[in-house]
C-alpha cells in the first residue's frame, strides 16, 4: 500500500489511477481516504449502499449546519438550470 499526502494525490491523480496498488492519503498526518483500484465496471450492491448512506449522512449534515432547507437546495438546482 502507498500513503500519500492530499496534495500528492491530487497533483499525480492521473498517474495514481493507473496505480494497482491501494492508496492510503493523508491530511495533516491523518488518515483521509483511501483509493482501491476497480477492474470490474459495477460496484456491489453492498458498497453502492454504503456510498450512499455515507453520502446522505454528510449531506444532511452539512445542510443542517448551514440552515438550508432541502427546499432552497431544490429552488437553487431550479434556478441553475433555468440559466443555461
Amino acid at each position: 500500500m502507498k500513503v500519500v499526502t492530499v496534495r500528492d494525490f491530487r497533483d499525480h491523480a492521473s498517474e495514481m489511477f493507473r496505480s494497482e496498488d491501494v492508496i492510503l492519503i493523508t491530511r495533516e498526518g491523518s488518515p483521509a481516504g483511501f483509493f482501491l483500484p476497480w477492474d470490474t465496471p459495477q460496484l456491489p450492491v453492498e458498497v453502492r449502499r454504503e456510498v450512499f448512506l455515507r453520502l446522505s449522512e454528510q449531506i444532511g449534515g452539512e445542510l443542517a449546519a448551514s440552515g438550508t432547507t432541502e427546499q432552497e437546495v431544490l429552488d437553487d438546482f431550479a434556478a441553475d438550470r433555468g440559466r443555461r
